[in-house]
């Protein structure tokens, strides 16, 4: 059996996010049919601007769109900030209009915000839902989760230290796989 190639994308630069430590244990709790892989390059995008979407490419919007383009699917994980999603994020998000690689492609998102959140991510999520519409992506309903995490979660190296979070992050991940079986 070929082994499913999922990109992870952390929609957080900050170190130590519960975004990034929870796609570690959705890395880490991956199943043989799997082969996720964290994508690392955000922080190294240039700004979003449609005159540089133009060949050559920036060696960072290629590695985005190569990355992407080698996936079954792609498994975000974002913050909400101001109200909508970090401004990083949308730029990583920026970049994969124009290149087509997101088109088709099943797509999900875990939201790991605190239940004290002001709208729990809601309104990120909201976001995240437009923008991959634009991208022409599928979003695949039944991987989307909503799995809080906070940082009394984290141990000191910052791993999710909960069998059972653990698991259902994990879960998150078979549930985008189940869709690319089929």
């Amino acid at each position: 059996m070929e082994k499913h190639r999922i990109l992870l994308v952390c929609g957080s630069l900050r170190a130590g996010s519960t975004n990034e430590a929870a796609l570690l244990a959705v890395r880490d709790g991956a199943s043989s049919r799997t082969l996720p892989e964290l994508f690392t390059g955000m922080g190294a995008l240039p700004h979003f601007n449609p005159d540089d979407d133009t060949e050559p490419l920036h060696p960072a919007v290629a590695t985005l769109r190569s990355a992407i383009g080698a996936a079954g699917a792609v498994l975000i994980c974002t913050p909400e900030y101001a109200g909508g999603l970090p401004g990083s994020f949308k730029n990583l998000l920026d970049w994969t209009v124009g290149g087509g690689e997101m088109y088709g492609r099943p797509v999900a998102w875990i939201n790991v915000a605190s239940p004290a959140a002001p709208t729990g991510g809601a309104d990120a999520h909201d976001s995240l839902r437009k923008v991959l519409g634009y991208a022409g992506a599928e979003i695949v309903e039944t991987a989307c989760a909503r799995v809080p995490v906070t940082r009394p979660d984290l141990d000191a190296d910052g791993t999710v230290r909960s069998p059972e979070l653990r698991a259902r992050l994990a879960g998150v991940l078979e549930a985008l796989a189940d869709r690319l079986d089929g």
